[in-house]
């Protein structure tokens, strides 16, 4: 019989782009008075990857995010899918770097371990979904001295430990360790379920814990954020109906279609 996991998913509140990208004057933020915010889709799945485990083994799953305190809208998203706790660790709303970021949640995770029981597995997304970094999952467990796996599309607990798999260049590699761990997941990994209504319900009357971690710059400094430009195409009208037939051949001929 397995003993009940404990797990902490990471989760981040970032912009919900669907259209043209647009920065803030001087190129530091994206420009989201316009946009909604949601939590990324490798965040989702860890989050119903963590609910599964826990619904199979027994445990609990507390879900965290760092950010402004209207971030909790989105610990709220992760409750309704089924987590059963939340930890805001309340900033001014400033971006806080991999470096600070990974040292706010080692502290959380020390302050858990403090109180007891410790988490035996933490979750991330593989990258943020706003700003691309990877570095959140593998600078927490080499602060923690945990092992880390990255990039995983599978997972699965066992009586001797945790074995995860991931794809690389068209193969599979496997990886088998021990708890407590760090792993940071994939879109795909799971198709992430629909909240029910009494999860939703649930989630809105939830007391969310929160703390304020002291931030702290990291060494590396963002000069400015760039939009790519969109490759432009251009289309010509031959005609309407019959009369764009010789304008038609005369390209097709020039395509060298025709024989």
């Amino acid at each position: 019989m397995l003993t009940p996991i404990e797990i902490l998913v990471c989760v981040k509140r970032v912009p919900m782009v669907g259209g043209t990208i647009v920065l803030t004057t001087g190129g530091q933020e994206v420009d989201t008075r316009m946009a909604g915010f949601t939590v990324s889709p490798h965040e989702e799945c860890a989050v119903e990857e963590a609910v599964s485990i826990t619904e199979r083994l027994g445990g609990s799953v507390s879900v965290l995010t760092l950010g402004p305190a209207v971030a909790s809208d989105q610990l709220r998203e992760s409750l309704a899918l089924g987590a059963g706790h939340a930890i805001l660790l309340e900033t001014d709303g400033r971006e806080w770097g991999p470096v600070a970021t990974a040292a706010a949640i080692e502290a959380q995770v020390r302050r858990q371990a403090a109180q007891g029981p410790g988490y035996d597995l933490v979750l991330l997304g593989n990258e943020a979904a706003d700003t691309g970094d990877y570095q959140v999952g593998i600078r927490l467990a080499h602060a923690l001295g945990w092992p880390c796996v990255t990039g995983i599309k599978k997972l699965e607990v066992t009586p001797e430990g945790v074995r995860a798999g991931r794809e690389y260049r068209g193969s599979e590699e496997s990886f088998e360790f021990g708890l407590p761990a760090v792993v940071t997941v994939k879109e795909g990994i799971n198709l992430p379920r629909y909240p029910s209504l009494p999860g939703r319900l649930r989630a809105k009357r939830a007391v969310i814990e929160q703390h304020e971690p002291d931030w702290r710059p990291d060494a590396l400094q963002k000069e400015s954020l760039r939009v790519p430009e969109t490759p432009r195409t251009q289309a010509t009208v031959l005609g309407s109906g019959a009369a764009a037939v010789p304008a038609l051949v005369q390209v097709l001929a020039e395509l060298g279609v025709l024989p």
